[in-house]
């Protein structure tokens, strides 16, 4: 609907601004863009104002000339909802890089913290109320966070006094502004906890309306189990169930994407609400614990250095990573593990295991890898890059409807360590890789994957969508030009292409350059209406 135009005792008000005998203003105008409004319909060319933080109007015939106070021109450009990151790693440090500069520049104006392994900032009403943003921010309630705090890192089942102690936790959150319950079921010490364990605190967030998304148990050789548990989790506990970067990992699990999306399929088909997201690159990024088997890493790093020392113990940890080396990671060849971050070493960051075996003088295989994880896990451990993953997978996983987006990526200090390229260029290589250059999807339909589809997936109705009366996130960018240029060699490489970006109608970015303003919000859960008590 358009905005409402009155004249009232010879003065006239548009969307709440009264100009007497004035042309009306807007605070800002986009001209003669080409507008993909975030629904999946054919782009169409049109004038767009903002004011007051909202869109107040979209005029297929255009603006007066000079009716914004400021005025872009988007010839030739296409203007777009701002994307939404369904997740990255900022859940108690997006305070330190407030202007998240990598994510802007990828066009994304809304990041969501699904914390999997990462703390919650406790107490996240506190933290939320704290935030000065440029991008909108929206948190999970973490169950690996609720754990650690509950138990430590004992490898054990809770009491049913510690359970209950887990499930008040998971209840502040959501009443905190959480948007449901995330888990990071990889990672010690979430993958000590049973599936019921896990259905117990999904029931609490689903009390509230809440969603449950979740970094699976594994995504190699338990793939297909794995996404049957998420779907168990959220049908017995009566909640949507969203998979956060779905893949497939580990050369015995190629193709094994046609098997995990016919689940999802099934469980829609049966009427629960399943979806997933992805970042567009075969390779991904984690720490050194998940060369090791769970039962390894109980208890700490003095525990493992207890374990290592038993002949009996480290025999059999030996025998299970290799396994694992092998059959998930990186096979017989180490140049698939490339360290972010040795901490022992830091002349090795960007380096690979290959690398490290060859400098020693050791034969550069799966055994090799084996003793080397455990020696600088002792030291320390890594973050590395592991390249374990099947384009073509990554092509049908997201080709599939329910399919969203994500950058799993860090707020980055320029320059600073070795991060995976996609904290610099996941969704621009969405839209060049993927879209202009292969087709695997349209511009419409990724945007619309990108936009309101995503905003709806997290229950915020006034993002997503170009449309009068909705908040103006808003990017303006070029489709010939758009494109992540950071690589796995050279991370540190900002996306082109984005040209203007609004967050709550405040320039963000302007002709390319940021603007330093800090216009963002803080998205409150929950993701779906509270049930009726």
């Amino acid at each position: 609907m358009r905005a409402a135009v009155w004249v009232v005792f010879g003065v006239l008000v548009l969307a709440g601004r009264r100009v007497d005998g004035q042309q009306a203003r807007f605070d800002v105008v986009i001209r003669n863009g080409t507008l993909v409004d975030g629904s999946g319909a054919p782009r169409y060319q049109a004038d767009l104002g903002v004011t007051g933080g909202r869109i107040v109007t979209i005029a297929r015939g255009g603006l007066p000339a000079g009716s914004g106070r400021t005025e872009l021109d988007a010839k030739g450009l296409v203007v777009s909802p701002g994307f939404i990151d369904h997740h990255a790693h900022i859940s108690t440090n997006i305070h330190e890089r407030p202007l998240a500069e990598n994510f802007l520049f990828q066009g994304i104006t809304t990041i969501v913290a699904s914390l999997h392994s990462g703390d919650v900032p406790w107490p996240l009403a506190t933290y939320m109320d704290s935030l000065r943003t440029a991008p909108n921010i929206g948190f999970f309630c973490g169950h690996s966070w609720i754990r650690r705090e509950v138990l430590g890192l004992a490898n054990r089942a809770p009491t049913a006094a510690e359970l209950d102690r887990m499930r008040a936790l998971t209840d502040r959150c959501m009443r905190d502004g959480a948007l449901g319950l995330s888990t990071g079921l990889l990672y010690v010490p979430a993958n000590y906890a049973t599936t019921e364990e896990v259905i117990e605190l999904a029931k609490v967030a689903a009390r509230h309306g809440g969603i449950y998304v979740t970094h699976m148990r594994d995504e190699a050789r338990g793939l297909v189990a794995s996404v049957r548990e998420a779907i168990r989790i959220g049908e017995e506990a009566g909640l949507p169930v969203q998979i956060n970067h779905h893949k497939a990992a580990g050369a015995g699990q190629f193709g094994s994407s046609a098997t995990t999306l016919a689940l999802i399929d099934s469980a829609r088909a049966r009427g629960v609400d399943v979806k997933h997201d992805l970042y567009p690159y075969a390779a991904g990024s984690t720490g050194s614990g998940v060369l090791f088997p769970q039962w390894a890493l109980g208890g700490g790093p003095d525990s493992l250095r207890a374990r290592v020392a038993n002949p009996a113990v480290r025999a059999r940890l030996e025998a299970e990573m290799l396994e694992r080396m092998r059959a998930d990671w990186s096979g017989e060849d180490l140049a698939r593990i490339q360290f972010r971050e040795l901490y022992s070493d830091r002349r090795y960051d960007g380096k690979t295991m290959a690398d490290l075996a060859r400098d020693r003088g050791l034969p550069v295989s799966a055994a090799t890898g084996v003793q080397l994880a455990i020696e600088l896990q002792l030291k320390g451990g890594f973050s590395a890059i592991y390249h374990m993953m099947d384009e073509r997978d990554v092509v049908q996983i997201m080709k599939h409807p329910q399919a969203m987006f994500e950058t799993d990526g860090d707020p980055i200090g320029y320059g600073q360590g070795f991060p995976h390229p996609r904290s610099y260029g996941a969704f621009p290589r969405i839209l060049a890789r993927y879209v202009r250059e292969q087709k695997v999807l349209t511009l419409e339909d990724a945007v619309r994957r990108m936009t309101s589809m995503s905003a709806t997936q997290i229950g915020q109705p006034d993002l997503g969508l170009l449309r009068e009366g909705k908040t103006a996130d808003v990017v303006v960018f070029d489709p010939d030009r758009i494109a992540d240029l950071a690589t796995y060699q050279d991370p540190h490489r900002f996306s082109v292409g984005m040209v203007h970006i609004l967050v709550n109608g405040v320039l963000v970015l302007r002709d390319g350059s940021l603007t330093g303003a800090k216009p963002g919000r803080v998205l409150k859960g929950p993701a779906r209406p509270p049930r009726a008590s």
